[in-house]
């Protein structure tokens, strides 16, 4: 991510996202893209092309090559900055803030949205899928929507795993703990916030409790069709109040031949950590038997 995102995306004009964009459609048929297509496609002249280009590059936020032609690609964070310039359009997003966490295929960061009406800002978090981008080959072997597809960029898996994410958590709330999906836009999910801490992170003083309420909305989840897929102590989030589950880009849904290791392994997982860090202990398989019955 850029160090200051925020920064970058206030400094940056009309037509600077019209070429970042015309460099994005010209990824669907080249590695690199022609800088006469960017041309047609932005309708800028030459010299104020070229000013843009550069000063754009020289943000980080896309590549050039020269041999055996120029052309341009943008980065990831040259496709954030699309994905922010919608969301903001859109009133889903008004500000950005800190980051909030990186993982292998995201980065998280603070933001604030205006509410309907005029009734000041909702704290939300904006998650940047990032899928793709160290090992093609690893996230399409681990990733059912990627099945079947002989070619596809980082852009496009990125883009399929929000998409992904951002439905599942529309077809789940609110009936399962999941934060309240707001918008997306490319590779970015707008979200509210999940209450309280990380599992992995917090020492929780009914253990029990907690863990009848995980295996609760597992149970639930399951009710609707859908399970988890890459469940343990590192995507739930506690508080007074209950549990929240989070990242939901591997899930499957009950038919997928698939559904039932999946599940059991969510379960394992889950009890595994009640074992480890608190001595609690039950079958794996009463569990899982009473999520299906």
């Amino acid at each position: 991510m850029l160090e200051d995102i925020s920064s970058v995306f206030m400094s940056l004009e009309p037509r600077h996202f019209r070429v970042l964009t015309g460099i994005e459609v010209g990824m669907k048929y080249h590695e690199w893209v022609p800088v006469e297509e960017v041309s047609m496609y932005t309708k800028l002249e030459v010299r104020q092309l070229n000013y843009i280009l550069k000063d754009l590059g020289h943000k980080g936020l896309l590549k050039r090559q020269t041999v055996p032609y120029e052309g341009y690609r943008i980065y990831f964070e040259g496709y954030d900055l699309l994905a922010l310039n919608a969301l903001v359009k859109r009133g889903s997003l008004s500000a950005i803030g800190e980051e909030l966490g990186v993982g292998k295929e995201s980065v998280v960061y603070e933001g604030l949205r205006e509410m309907v009406g005029g009734l000041g800002q909702q704290p939300v978090v904006l998650k940047f899928h990032r899928e793709g981008r160290t090992s093609f080959k690893q996230v399409k072997r681990k990733r059912e929507h990627l099945d079947g597809l002989q070619h596809f960029s980082w852009i496009y898996a990125a883009r399929l795993a929000a998409k992904r994410e951002f439905e599942v958590m529309q077809w789940l709330y609110p009936e399962v703990n999941v934060p309240e999906p707001v918008d997306h836009n490319r590779n970015v999910i707008v979200m509210a916030i999940a209450e309280g801490g990380e599992l992995s992170k917090t020492r929780v003083v009914d253990p029990e409790w907690y863990l009848d309420m995980i295996l609760e909305q597992v149970g639930l989840a399951y009710a609707k069709g859908v399970v988890h897929g890459d469940l343990s102590e590192y995507n739930v989030f506690v508080s007074d109040e209950g549990v929240t589950l989070i990242d939901w880009p591997q899930y499957v849904e009950v038919e997928n031949e698939r559904a039932g290791e999946l599940l059991e392994r969510d379960v394992r997982n889950v009890l595994a950590f009640f074992k480890r860090k608190y001595g609690l202990e039950r079958d794996v398989w009463e569990v899982v038997g009473g999520i299906i019955e």
